[in-house]
């Protein structure tokens, strides 16, 4: 005999759900690092690789773009020679903390687990 389907009672998630919205910007790989990294104030290029030392060039390049097009860092040229180019949190990036900051405080508690067992 067929198992009965149980309804959720969770709210359901539209095509235009908010979460949905946001899981699409922070939910790709290393986009939580970058903006992690960009917590504690603008940094370059080169210092962003130098944080997240696992990160090719090419996919941080992506996702610094991604990030600029959706609104949650701002990228500014500085006028030296040669040219440098700073990323900053914008004030919606500063936003996004909080939650990046519960998944590493669960984080920690994971690791905690898996080195208990």
């Amino acid at each position: 005999m067929p198992l009965k389907m149980r309804k959720n009672k969770a709210r359901p998630l539209h095509p235009d759900c908010p979460l949905t919205e946001c899981m699409g910007v922070v939910g790709g790989a290393w986009t939580a690092n970058v903006i992690w990294s960009l917590s504690a104030g603008p940094r370059r290029f080169s210092e962003l690789r130098m944080d997240i030392p696992r990160v090719s060039p090419k996919v941080l390049t992506t996702r610094l773009r991604e990030l600029e097009s959706s609104g949650v860092i701002t990228r500014h040229v500085k006028p030296t020679s040669p040219p440098s180019v700073e990323y900053e949190l914008t004030e919606l990036g500063t936003e996004i903390l909080p939650a990046i900051d519960a998944l590493v405080e669960v984080g920690h508690k994971l690791k905690k687990h898996a080195q208990s067992q």
